[in-house]
Parts: C-alpha cells; sequence; structure tokens
C-alpha cells in the first residue's frame, strides 16, 4: 500500500478520584461491556440513574466502580450523562462523549450506546490483533540481545581465559568473539549510556507532531508490517465516522474524530484534508482519491454510499473488510516472522557458542 501524504438501595459511592489517587484507564473491553448492559438496562425500562447505580455495584473495585459511582452522583444532581462523563475524560474517550451527546440529543441513547459498545468491542479486538503482531518479535529480539549480553559478558570471559593459558593461535571467529567481548566489557557503560539516550531522544521526538508524523511514515514504509499498520488505521477511522454518522452525529465533526482516532499521523493528514476538501463543497471521495494511504476499495465505497445516501453503511463494510484484512494479515507475518526469527537467534547464540568451542575442536583433532 502506498504511504504518501495527502496533497495539499445501592453501595455508598466511592470518590472518583481524590487528590492523590492517580488516575487509572479502563481498558476498551471493559467499558465495552458496561456500555452495552447500561443500553440493554435502558432498553428494559430502567432510569438512567438506577441502572448506572446497578452497573457501579456489579463492578469489581476499581476505578471503573467509582467513576460509574460518580457518574451516577451527578446525573441523580441534574447532570445529562453527556456531561457527567466529561468529567471523567481519562475512562470516557472523546468519541464516546460525542456519541452519548448524539444519543441525548436525538432521544435514542440505547441505540447509540449498542453501536458505541460494538465500536469499542471491535476497536479493542483490532488493537489486540495488531500489539499480537508487534509482541513476538519484539520479545524475541529482546531476549536475544540479553542472551547475547550476558554470553559476552560473563560467558566468554571464561573461555578467554582457558584459552590464553593454552596458547596456540586461535581461529579468526573466535578471535572476532573475543574482540567483541572486551568491547562489550569495556565500554558497556557507555552503550548503555548511549541506547538510553537514543530511546529517550526517540521517545521525546515522538511526543511532537512533526516527530510523530516521522515515526508514523517510517513505522508504513517497514514490508509487510506498514501495510498491517496501514489497513489498522483505515479500518480505526472508517469505523469510527461510520458509526458517528449512524448516530447523527455532523459528517464535519464525525471527519474531526475520524482522524483523532486514526492512531497514525499520515492517516490523520487523510481525514483532515477530506474534511477541508468537504467543508469546500466537493463530495467526501474526492480529497480521499488525492491520498495514497486510502486504498482505492475505500475510495469506491465512499463514492457509492455518498450516491446512494448509505455512507454511513459503506463505511462500516470497509471497516469490516479491513478488520479481516488486518487479521489475514497479522496470522500471516507471525507465520513469516517465526522461522525468520528462529533462524536469527541460531546464528546469533549459535554462532556465538561454536566460535568459542572451535578450539576445543582443533585441539581434540591433534590429539586425535
Amino acid at each position: 500500500m502506498a504511504v504518501d501524504l495527502c496533497l495539499a438501595s445501592p453501595a455508598p459511592a466511592e470518590p472518583a478520584s481524590g487528590r492523590g489517587r492517580r488516575r487509572r484507564r479502563v481498558n476498551a473491553q471493559t467499558l465495552a461491556l458496561a456500555t452495552r448492559q447500561l443500553a440493554v438496562m435502558i432498553g428494559a425500562g430502567l432510569p438512567i440513574v438506577r441502572s448506572l447505580q446497578l452497573l457501579a455495584e456489579q463492578a469489581d473495585r476499581g476505578p471503573l466502580r467509582r467513576t460509574l459511582h460518580d457518574v451516577a452522583s451527578r446525573v441523580e444532581a441534574g447532570s445529562t450523562l453527556t456531561d457527567a462523563t466529561a468529567a471523567h475524560a481519562h475512562v470516557f474517550p472523546s468519541l464516546y462523549r460525542s456519541l452519548v451527546r448524539a444519543g441525548e440529543t436525538g432521544g435514542v441513547l440505547e441505540a447509540v450506546l449498542h453501536r458505541l459498545a460494538a465500536h469499542l468491542e471491535q476497536a479493542a479486538r483490532l488493537r489486540r490483533t495488531v500489539l499480537g503482531a508487534l509482541a513476538y518479535p519484539a520479545v524475541v529480539v529482546a531476549a536475544s540481545v540479553a542472551v547475547t549480553a550476558v554470553l559476552l559478558g560473563w560467558v566468554v570471559p571464561v573461555f578467554a581465559g582457558v584459552f590464553a593459558a593454552a596458547g596456540g593461535e586461535l581461529p579468526a571467529p573466535t578471535r572476532l568473539v573475543l574482540a567483541l567481548s572486551y568491547a562489550f566489557r569495556a565500554h558497556w557503560a557507555v552503550l548503555a549510556c548511549g541506547a538510553t539516550a537514543v530511546a529517550a531522544g526517540v521517545t521525546l521526538a515522538s511526543r511532537t507532531g512533526r516527530g510523530q508524523l516521522l515515526r508514523d511514515r517510517a513505522l508504513l514504509r517497514i514490508p509487510a508490517l506498514g501495510n498491517l499498520l496501514a489497513k489498522a488505521a483505515v479500518a480505526r477511522a472508517t469505523r469510527t465516522l461510520g458509526t458517528m454518522l449512524a448516530c447523527g452525529v455532523t459528517i464535519l465533526d464525525a471527519l474531526d474524530m475520524a482522524a483523532q482516532t486514526a492512531g497514525n499521523r499520515v492517516v490523520e493528514q487523510a481525514f483532515a484534508h477530506a474534511r477541508a476538501g468537504l467543508a469546500d463543497g466537493r463530495p467526501l471521495a474526492a480529497p480521499l482519491a488525492e491520498c495514497a494511504i486510502i486504498p482505492i476499495l475505500a475510495r469506491q465505497m465512499v463514492a457509492v454510499g455518498e450516491a446512494t445516501g448509505t455512507l454511513d453503511v459503506m463505511l462500516a463494510r470497509v471497516a469490516d473488510a479491513y478488520d479481516d484484512e488486518v487479521q489475514a494479515a497479522a496470522a500471516a507475518l507471525l507465520a513469516l516472522l517465526e522461522p525468520a526469527l528462529i533462524l536469527f537467534l541460531g546464528l546469533v547464540i549459535g554462532g556465538l557458542v561454536i566460535s568459542m568451542y572451535l578450539p576445543i575442536f582443533r585441539l581434540g583433532a591433534v590429539l586425535g
């Protein structure tokens, strides 16, 4: 996929967050379950305050329970559900609050909550897929670095002492490993400080808008992985846009939210460009077609949705299609990476071990 940028009686309520209490987030799956249960209770005719109190009572002790108690208290005191959730932005993201506002305004809160729960569940599933594809190679590489450091720092020096006592010329691979071991032990502090500085620099740069853009653009150019990340970002953005349109949010506001939830600055720029084009009176498909990061299928489905008045349905289908493609791409990537990483580990660790035993093998051959 191309990655160029766009052209142009209830239990007493616990405190929600007292001073000194660290605000803890609630994972998307837990929030999705609570949202679906709230929709079911409201649909069954329970008042919203009682529904929130019941949710808080059955929730495990923790941030969600405290938050629900506080939200119920605020609604009971006369606040809208939108305002009550806005007081806990660390638990309820802006997308959540925007859809709740649309549901309250349009008198369709139950239907919106069902859609929101489905959206959160699908987003959590997509996130698990992407993280699963990234976690395996990261763990294997980290393990190989740790094992290599242990071998060079503690194991190889033992062999070096034995070889020094035995005398004689060592094979070239053994001399290379001994030199690496000496350099590692002599400069490990410099290497550690350098790695820390690089990690800190990348982290700080990633907190700036330009740094995030450069990082995301670089990630999208990684073979196989970049395609997976691009499809995941497009799936998130199109699902958010479709969900908000189906809930009655204006398309310009929906495009703003879709850009924010893409999770990739390149895709975010694409949807911001689409919003600007739409505000200028162009159809949505036209500015999207100018962004290479948006695949052809998504552009065509958007054009069909605009022509038939079913844009929210088409966007949901695009998101479903790319969710499936991300699942398949993640499985294929893991199937490809597993033997490649095992081979990498074998070459690195096995090479170190064999280079240390070469002199012993040579000595055995001479004695034999």
